[in-house]
């Protein structure tokens, strides 16, 4: 499933494979790496999708100080959802998410260029 709001752009694939070959195919489409970004339920795989494709991983950048904090008591589900908020998804969208993570799925995240 591919969606576009007006703030990111994700797609869900199969793989760590699929999403490293997804996220060289936004680069080379105008998106910048550093607005590329990459989940997975497991975050050690969220780790190396992120190390072998250069995409990022959310952060205290994108969540702000208090959400990264709030993540260290939340369970990883809620985690994730919180992570997708903050890149501008609605509850619903990161509930579907989150959902298709469960699943050993991985979520691929290109935000638009910021102003």
């Amino acid at each position: 499933m591919e969606s576009t709001n007006a703030k990111a752009y994700a797609k869900i694939v199969e793989n760590g494979t699929l999403a490293v070959q997804e996220i060289q195919n936004l680069q080379t489409t105008g998106y910048i790496t550093d607005h590329i970004y990459v989940l997975a339920h497991d975050s050690d795989k969220t780790e190396r999708i992120a190390h072998a494709s250069e995409a990022k991983e959310v952060g205290i950048k994108e969540e702000g100080v208090f959400d990264s904090i709030a993540n260290l008591f939340r369970s990883r589900g809620d985690e994730l959802r919180a992570k997708m908020v903050s890149l501008g998804f609605t509850e619903a969208e990161a509930d579907f998410y989150e959902k298709q993570l469960d699943l050993g799925k991985v979520l691929v995240i290109a935000k638009k260029d910021q102003p």
